[in-house]
């Protein structure tokens, strides 16, 4: 008898634990998965800087998953987006044994998830908090589902009713998704209680995985193959001839998980052909990110397809999920390539909301002129391109970032001048201040 009490006991104790039972104040036991959707020419990479300061304050990585498609609806419907994100919810409550998810959106993707959550009672119903970046108004919360609603630079006057409103007017539309006073924010929402820390803790040994994917449909570099290198800090080179891994490219992108180091450089090779090689260079990770995201495009498709090539110059992207404002003297950003500071008030107006970068010698004619943007660059959302001629050969590239409210500090790479007639270059600085 006393056996089948202990046993019965142990069997209430499973179940309360796997139900993950709130305080009376809020605050829970375990935390919910969450899942956050991306806005226009996005991507679940947008959410990397908030997924590890998750897992600093106790979230499993795997607790944490972004949901790609493709915002120009090109490639995929609605509908579709919507089964999709039904059947990764489902996966996630079936792994984790939660109750529900936490739901978090930016942009376009609130007006997207603001539909789902009332397209049903049903779906709202698997999902414990809304958490709307930026993006849709609306009367009420949708769905009845329990919403904060965070707004950038903008009018005050918007707002979710019977929601949290929180307004960061001297933060941009992107940042409002990196910056630590959001995470802050939506970290109490979720939990009850505010988080130990706002900061990235690192460690020393990291496990990254994520996708690579074509810009901006988020369709899968299919056909490619990924090679990743360690690579010294000082230049870029690669620390070996041969990979630390190497991955075949097939369906959605996906690749890893690749063991590394939180405090190492590394070097990820999309691998289009020998003639053809897509290098992308990121700071340390310094902790575990299951959210990499690698945006590609096949060989002269793309908006890489409009940059112009040769054996003299090298060619490179740049990004950050933080826009950066050219225009705003000292309460700006200041960013050099090769010594030159780029941003001006004519390629990087604070109103373009520039998270990336196109930087190469247009006219191949070996000068650089920053007088005014590349059009067809500056004609799409978020991007800008500049004419800056940058010698391909021996010496390395370099690429620091002096970003506004970082207190002097610098985010800094320098990588390989690769020939752009074979090879392109990106490279992903920091929106965040660890």
């Amino acid at each position: 008898m006393l056996r089948r009490l202990i046993a019965l006991l142990c069997v209430l104790l499973m179940s309360v634990s796997v139900m993950s039972p709130a305080h009376a104040d809020g605050r829970r036991d375990r935390p919910r998965p969450v899942v956050f959707v991306h806005g226009f020419s996005g991507s679940a990479g947008q959410f990397e800087t908030q997924a590890r300061r998750l897992a600093s304050n106790g979230y499993p990585a795997r607790y944490i998953e972004g949901h790609d498609y493709d915002s120009t609806f090109s490639v995929n419907t609605v509908e579709q987006v919507f089964a999709s994100l039904d059947e990764r919810i489902a996966r996630l409550l079936g792994e984790t044994r939660a109750d529900k998810v936490d739901l978090l959106a930016h942009s376009l993707g609130t007006s997207l998830m603001q539909s789902y959550l009332r397209s049903s009672p049903a779906r709202a119903a698997t999902v414990a908090h809304y958490v709307n970046l930026d993006g849709a108004t609306a009367e009420s919360p949708p769905g009845g589902v329990p919403t904060l609603a965070v707004w950038g630079e903008g009018s005050t006057e918007r707002r979710i009713g019977g929601a949290a409103n929180v307004y960061f007017s001297g933060q941009s539309h992107t940042q409002v998704v990196t910056s630590p006073e959001t995470f802050a924010r939506f970290y109490e929402f979720l939990n009850g209680r505010a988080p130990d820390t706002t900061r990235i803790v690192s460690q020393r040994r990291v496990s990254l995985s994520g996708r690579a994917v074509l810009f901006p449909s988020n369709v899968g570099a299919e056909g490619a193959r990924l090679e990743i290198y360690r690579v010294n800090p000082r230049n870029g080179k690669r620390l070996g001839h041969r990979p630390l891994a190497s991955y075949r490219l097939t369906g959605d992108g996906s690749w890893g998980p690749f063991k590394g180091r939180g405090d190492a450089h590394y070097e990820f090779a999309v691998v289009w052909s020998e003639t053809s090689v897509h290098h992308l260079y990121f700071q340390p990770f310094l902790r575990t990110d299951r959210l990499v995201r690698l945006l590609t495009s096949r060989p002269g498709e793309g908006l890489s397809g409009l940059v112009e090539t040769g054996d003299h110059h090298s060619a490179l992207t740049i990004s950050r999920q933080k826009e950066w404002w050219g225009d705003q003297g000292p309460a700006g950003d200041s960013l050099y390539i090769n010594g030159r500071q780029v941003l001006n008030a004519a390629n990087a107006p604070r109103t373009k909301r520039v998270i990336g970068i196109f930087a190469y010698d247009a006219g191949r004619d070996g000068v650089t002129d920053l007088t005014e943007p590349i059009p067809e660059f500056f004609a799409t959302p978020f991007i800008t391109g500049m004419d800056v001629h940058l010698p391909s050969g021996r010496r390395p590239t370099t690429i620091v970032s002096l970003p506004r409210g970082g207190h002097g500090r610098a985010d800094a790479l320098a990588v390989p001048s690769w020939p752009s007639s074979e090879h392109r270059i990106s490279v992903q600085l920091n929106d965040h201040p660890n």
